[in-house]
């Protein structure tokens, strides 16, 4: 299994475990969350908790290797399918928190996004470096980021693909473009 689904207490604690992939998203993955999703919406929880297994990354955003060797016709059918579980994350009937350890790229930083909330470790690097290439995000990201950060701040990222820090993220005046 790369995608793990525990209880703890009140909360269901979705892990991806793929760390010597640093947690990337697979299709593999992507079926694998969406059942776990399924799980946790029939479970009696409070909470969601989402996190990536090691201490490395949360989730490094797409597999690259498998990236690669997509034909157009299934880069848009992955596009769809993740648009449509991370739309489903969005949509739980509970709270959902990604909690970020380390690497959130791309589709990993997307995941967190979906999220209801996000907490993340001092290691914490976030982006969505799509446009070095050549691509955009495609799971949400540039819907979700403005409404989340402001336009300004927003595309300050998707379009230079730059990574932020932990610091930085917590220094966002959520909701507000810069004055």
């Amino acid at each position: 299994m790369t995608v793990g689904l525990e209880i703890a207490g009140s909360f269901a604690v979705i892990t991806l475990n793929r760390p010597d992939k640093l947690n990337a998203l697979s299709f593999e993955v992507l079926r694998e969350l969406d059942g776990r999703l399924d799980e946790v919406a029939r479970l009696s929880v409070r909470a969601l908790i989402v996190t990536g297994a090691g201490n490395k990354a949360f989730c490094a955003g797409a597999d690259i290797e498998e990236l690669r060797h997509r034909q157009l016709m299934e880069q848009k059918r992955g596009a769809e399918l993740g648009q449509t579980i991370f739309e489903k994350i969005a949509r739980l009937p509970v709270v959902s928190i990604a909690a970020i350890n380390g690497y959130a790229f791309g589709g990993g930083l997307e995941l967190a996004l979906a999220c209801t909330l996000r907490i993340v470790s001092a290691n914490a690097k976030m982006g969505l470096p799509e446009i070095r290439l050549g691509l955009i995000p495609g799971y949400g990201g540039t819907q979700r980021l403005p409404r989340l950060i402001g336009e300004a701040r927003a595309l300050d990222i998707i379009l230079t693909g730059r990574t932020i820090d932990a610091a930085e993220a917590c220094d966002f005046s959520w909701n507000r473009d810069p004055v």
